[in-house]
Order: C-alpha cells, then structure tokens, then sequence
C-alpha cells in the first residue's frame, strides 16, 4: 500500500511590483480570501527601500518605522496552473496602502492608477497598452542552432507550448512565441488590454516564464544583459488610444506617419522628458550596456516609423485583406527592459504624454537614419538628444527635470534615487560579465 500523500493547504499570495522591479508579498490560506471583503496584509515601508541585491538602502526616509497593508485587487487575481508545479499559481495583484485605506505615496500601481485617471479625466481618453519581454534560457544545454530558426524554437519543445498554455489559461492572452535573434533568447507577447491591466500581465507573465524555467532546471533570465558581448533583452511597451466611446484614437490617416495629433502631442512629451524616465524604464547600471548606437535598442531621443533603432516607433499595421489600420495601430516606446517595475515604467509614460497633451506640443518629426551621422545642428532641429550613457547620468538627469520630479511625493523620489545610488554601491563600478551575471541570476 502506498503512503498517503500529505495534505496541502492552497494560498493565494498578495503580491506587489517594487522599485526594483522585483515582486514581493505574503501568502495566507486562500480558504481565509474572500473577494470583497477588503481583506489585507501588513507591509513595511522600508521595504520600498529594498536593493535587488536584498539589502535596505542606507540611509533611506523609512528606517524601522511605520506600517502599511497591501490590499488586493479583486478584478486581478490569477489562480492557474503551471506545467511541473505541484499547485496552482494563485496571486493577486495589490496596492500598497495606508492603515486608512488611502494610497501610500510609493507604491508604484496606485501611482500609475493615479495617472491613468487624470488622462481619462483631462483628455476623455483611455490607454491601451502590451509589454512585449525578450529572454533567455542560460543552462539548457541545448545543440547550437541560427537565429530565429526553427530548430531553434523546437529544441526548447514543450516550453513554448507549455508557457501559452499557464498564459492562456490565466487569461492573459499570450498571442507570439518566437525563438529570437540572441543565443537561447525567446520572445512573449500579449494581446493589448487596458493598461493597468497590462502592466499586471506584465508581472504574471514574467513569474510564469521563471517558474516553468525552473520546472525544467533551467535558469531564465530577463536581464537587460546576460553578458557584456552578449545579446540584450528589452521590454517593449506598446501603447494606443481610445475615445469615451471606445473607438481607436491613435490614428489618422491625413497626419504623418498615420499618428493622430493628441496621440503626437503624447509623444512629444514623452520625448522632451525621455532621458529622465531612463531612471525608472532603464534602471540598472548593465541597462546602459544595452542602449548604445546600432544595438537595436535606441540611444537617442528618437521618434522613427518602423525604425528599431528609435525610442520611439510608429509599429507596422498589416492591411492584408483589407484590415482597418485604426484598430492595430500603436506606438512603441523601446528603452525599458525587465529590471523596471512595469507600474511605474507604464506611469511615468503616462505623466510625461499627458504634459505633451496639455502643453499642445506639435507632433515630434520622423526621423529615419544615423544620428551619429549628422552634425550637432541639425541633430537639435530633429530633436535628436543622446539618451544617458549610465545610471548615474540618468539620476541626475532626473534630478534635473523638475516636472518629472513633480509626478512624485518628495519622499517618493527620496526613496528611489536613495535605492539606485546604494544598488550601483552594491552592483560595484566595473560594468564586466561578473556583474552582467549577478543581475541575470536576479532577474
């Protein structure tokens, strides 16, 4: 007779997203869970203060002081199931609170929350969005095989389908898996959806690719850069509009390059204010390996029609069959990668279209060629300004911009620059392999 199998206690885990773009929580007994019921968890300010590295910025605004809740959001619970795990994945996505109830002035989803109202409220539009993941596998052992190549992807069998499956079943709506262009490197996209709601498929969707990786003794990672020589991996962020009745609002077909005019002026101020964002969608010293000219992965303030060395980049819409542009058609911002917390990467996005949308700023001219290539003049007539070349640059370029200091609570910005400036401490001054390796373990 064979031994009884013990017994096991489902839990749901309250999860949220930090400033080092690493999801952290607690778990309960999810017989305790009952939606509606404004069920919380304690939390601790300084966790905020966190490193990737796992140790507490010193110094840091919190110290050992005060308390806070996460509370869940009902409408963003995920329970499925992961091939190799021996219980479902059950999370759900949390804001992180006061003891009242009201927003804490750090958390990264009630700030994106915050911006999403205020662009519906000023504009009567609303955001849809995808985050597209690039990553790789770093010990399967795999045969060499070509880029994007078929044996490329069919060695890896069944992960691919093995992952659109955990996805789909969460409700996610995993639309492309491809083997890419690096060394074991994938890429994941998702269908668009409301853009809270992308940014949380953006979480799950990273936690699902790392737990069927380790299902199969394998080591993922999303690091910006496994390697110094080595491929990077980007998270693209893919955005659109729609009006108060839900009809496509990014599009018009007498604009240049098809873009619509509150959709233009969005750009535009992501533009003026994209070398300060780098700090929140680009944050970690080896992010700054990836953004360098002809890398694929932009380095200037750049807005180009299907130009993959822009910042900014008017996607491809497929006609075939006469399909409406309308419906297709989105922007994709291409300077972010995975050690971004994917709220506050989607918000500062937010804030800075929506100062373009107040300040009418015209639509930023297309651009398709070699900035390298121009002289400083006419690089300025374009708008063409070097992204910064660190992360140190990128703080104090954030520093700098006052507005976009301005989107946050003084300790916010005290809180994150603090985290930054103890992470590169810690991450060490030589940007080499050894360091390209301790994020790819983290990340």
């Amino acid at each position: 007779m064979s031994a009884a199998q013990p017994e096991r206690e489902p839990l749901i885990s309250f999860v949220t997203t930090d400033y080092a773009g690493i999801t952290r929580g607690r778990s309960i007994a999810s017989s305790s869970y009952a939606p509606g019921k404004g069920k919380s968890l304690g939390w601790v300010p300084a966790n905020m203060s966190l490193t990737p590295f796992d140790l507490i910025a010193d110094p840091n605004p919190w110290g050992s002081s005060g308390d806070l809740r996460l509370l869940p959001d009902d409408d963003a619970r995920f329970q499925f199931s992961i091939e190799g795990s021996a219980t479902p994945l059950d999370i759900v996505m949390s804001d992180i609170v006061e003891l009242d109830g009201t927003p804490w002035v750090c958390c990264p989803r009630s700030f994106l929350k915050q911006a999403l109202r205020d662009l519906e409220t000023e504009t009567g539009l609303s955001l849809m969005a995808s985050f597209e993941h690039e990553f790789q596998i770093l010990n399967a052992g795999w045969p060499a095989a070509p880029a994007f190549a078929l044996q490329a992807l069919r060695r890896a069998d069944p992960f691919g389908p093995a992952l659109m499956a955990a996805l789909r079943s969460a409700g996610v709506e995993p639309e492309v898996f491809i083997a890419e262009y690096g060394k074991d490197q994938f890429e994941i996209t998702l269908a668009p959806a409301a853009a809270l709601a992308a940014a949380d498929r953006a979480v799950l969707l990273r936690e699902t690719v790392r737990e069927l990786s380790r299902n199969r003794g394998w080591q993922c990672s999303f690091a910006p850069k496994t390697a110094v020589d080595g491929v990077g991996n980007g998270v693209h962020i893919h955005f659109s509009f729609r009006d108060a009745k839900g009809a496509p609002a990014t599009y018009d077909a007498a604009q240049p390059g098809g873009v619509s005019a509150v959709a233009g002026s969005f750009v535009a101020g992501i533009l003026r204010h994209l070398p300060a964002l780098c700090a929140f969608t680009a944050p970690s010293p080896i992010s700054y390996l990836r953004l360098q000219p002809h890398h694929w992965s932009s380095s200037y303030t750049w807005f180009g029609d299907r130009d993959r060395e822009a910042s900014l980049r008017i996607c491809p819409v497929n006609r075939i069959g006469g399909a409406d542009p309308a419906k297709a058609f989105n922007i994709e911002y291409r300077p972010a990668d995975a050690t971004s917390c994917p709220h506050l990467a989607l918000g500062v996005l937010v804030r800075a279209g929506l100062e373009g949308i107040r300040s009418k700023l015209s639509p930023p001219p297309l651009f398709s060629g070699d900035p390298a290539l121009l002289a400083e003049a006419e690089r300025q007539a374009l708008g063409l300004k070097r992204l910064p070349q660190s992360l140190s640059e990128a703080l104090e370029t954030l520093l700098a911009d006052a507005t976009v200091c301005g989107w946050f609570a003084p300790v916010a910005v005290e809180t994150y620059t603090g985290m930054k400036r103890m992470e590169m401490t810690l991450a060490g001054d030589t940007l080499d392999d050894a360091m390209c390796h301790r994020y790819a373990v983290i990340y």
